[in-house]
């Protein structure tokens, strides 16, 4: 592979680290913050959900951002957003102020959400697409592992633990607005938004090193014409895209309806639930980390070698049977077999949803509509992913956690149904032949 292909989508998917460690890092303060500021169960939750809508604002402004000021300008104002929220968060000194800076962590995660993905497909080969778009997932869950570790190293130090806890990610965030300034533009934006032909060639020189001149220059002109000119309409909502619309929004749908952003915030009350004290819940949510991690290595061997619908295909069966067991242990009071079922249902999410959405929803629009086809995936995903974590704490203190599982579950039943008769399958295929299947016009 080529060497600076690979440093280029890796520097990109590092904003997914960020993403991970800021989504989870409040798992371990968020009980203390309830209690420091007195929070009733709504107030905590909208405390909590803070940063989740604003990924909501990020995802729906992303793919303007992206479009009009430019992939790596995009990646390079998400590090500077994840640094001032990290910041601000750990000196609040009360809820609203903490709030807002959360709120601005979220917009960093959502607008992340549009521009890594775009990028990194953009830049790479087709029979490549699967493995360096999903290191933008890879690096979510290896941050997801790195916030559990730092809070259960953090979980004494000082006074107020809390604050190193959300503190420390303005290291991680210096270092990734460091490696973006070092990337290159996309050549698809260049030629396909920017018009500029010099630029755009110049990056595909570097990114196709065997091309010769001729190749560089016809595959220059195909990426440069304008949508008008092939009788394209430039409308996002027409029905030319209905498809690619529906798989977008469906596969961001199910991805949060698994109920896997409410796992890994509260993670250490889940396990609580089960009868573990403070310390042993918070050690047990290391392990959510390592399990997501191990798995998501295993996702990305296989999502370009057995193919996106393939992964969907087992993990929906490899969520059901978690969540079910799960909500029979809660049902039956089996406590200890809830830590097996919770590792299992991550393992299932790494391999399949959490491995394939950012790719998927990457491959199926064409140039001129992929970073508005990516923000509705990251909105629709950002959306019902507030809306979860905004709920959940109220869900569980009504409800039996057993039901709460059961609803996750009949859920994954829905997609399993979907991905088997709606789902198409993108592995090394070009942009162009996706969409041709698609019927994309």
């Amino acid at each position: 592979m080529n060497q600076r292909l690979f440093f280029w989508s890796l520097a990109s998917a590092l904003a997914g680290f960020l993403f991970g460690f800021d989504t989870v890092v409040i798992s371990g303060a968020e009980k203390t913050i309830q209690a420091l500021w007195h929070l009733s169960p709504a107030m905590h939750g909208l405390a909590l959900s803070a940063a989740l809508w604003g990924t909501v604002l990020g995802a729906l402004c992303g793919g303007w951002q992206a479009d009009r000021f430019g992939r790596k300008t995009t990646l390079v104002s998400i590090g500077l957003l994840f640094l001032v929220g990290s910041l601000w968060s750990a000196l609040a000194t009360e809820v609203y102020s903490f709030m807002f800076a959360r709120f601005l962590g979220g917009i960093a995660i959502g607008v992340s959400t549009v521009a890594s993905p775009l990028y990194i497909a953009e830049i790479a080969p087709p029979e490549r697409r699967g493995l360096l778009t999903g290191m933008f997932q890879f690096n979510i869950v290896f941050g997801i592992l790195c916030a559990f570790v730092s809070n259960h190293f953090l979980a004494e130090v000082g006074t107020e633990p809390w604050r190193w806890m959300l503190g420390v990610m303005v290291v991680p965030s210096v270092i990734y607005v460091l490696a973006c300034l070092t990337l290159p533009e996309s050549p698809r934006w260049l030629l396909a938004h920017r018009a500029d032909h010099t630029a755009g060639l110049k990056v595909l020189q570097l990114l196709r090193p065997t091309a010769t001149a001729a190749e560089l220059s016809a595959v220059a002109n195909e990426l440069a014409q304008p949508p008008q000119s092939t009788g394209v309409s430039t409308n996002f909502w027409r029905a030319g895209l209905k498809k690619p619309l529906l798989i977008a929004f469906l596969v961001a749908f199910f991805n949060q309806l698994s109920g896997i952003n409410a796992v890994l915030y509260f993670a250490p009350r889940i396990f609580e639930l089960t009868g573990l004290g403070a310390k042993a819940a918070l050690l047990q949510s290391v392990g959510i980390g390592v399990t997501n991690l191990i798995f998501t290595f295993v996702g990305l061997w296989l999502i370009d070698r057995l193919g996106r619908r393939t992964l969907l295909f087992y993990g929906s069966v490899g969520y059901i049977l978690s969540l079910g067991t799960c909500a029979w242990a809660f049902f039956t009071q089996h406590y200890v077999v809830v830590p097996y079922a919770i590792f299992a249902f991550i393992a299932s999410h790494a391999i399949g949803q959490g491995a394939v959405i950012w790719v998927l929803i990457s491959e199926v629009f064409p140039d001129q509509d992929r970073a508005s086809g990516q923000a509705l995936g990251s909105t629709t995903h950002w959306v019902f992913a507030a809306l979860l974590t905004t709920f959940f704490p109220s869900m569980v203190s009504l409800l039996a956690p057993g039901l709460v599982f059961l609803f996750f579950a009949f859920m994954m039943v829905l997609q399993l149904l979907w991905v088997k008769f709606m789902v198409p399958e993108t592995k090394g295929r070009s942009f162009e032949e996706i969409q041709k299947d698609l019927g994309v016009f």
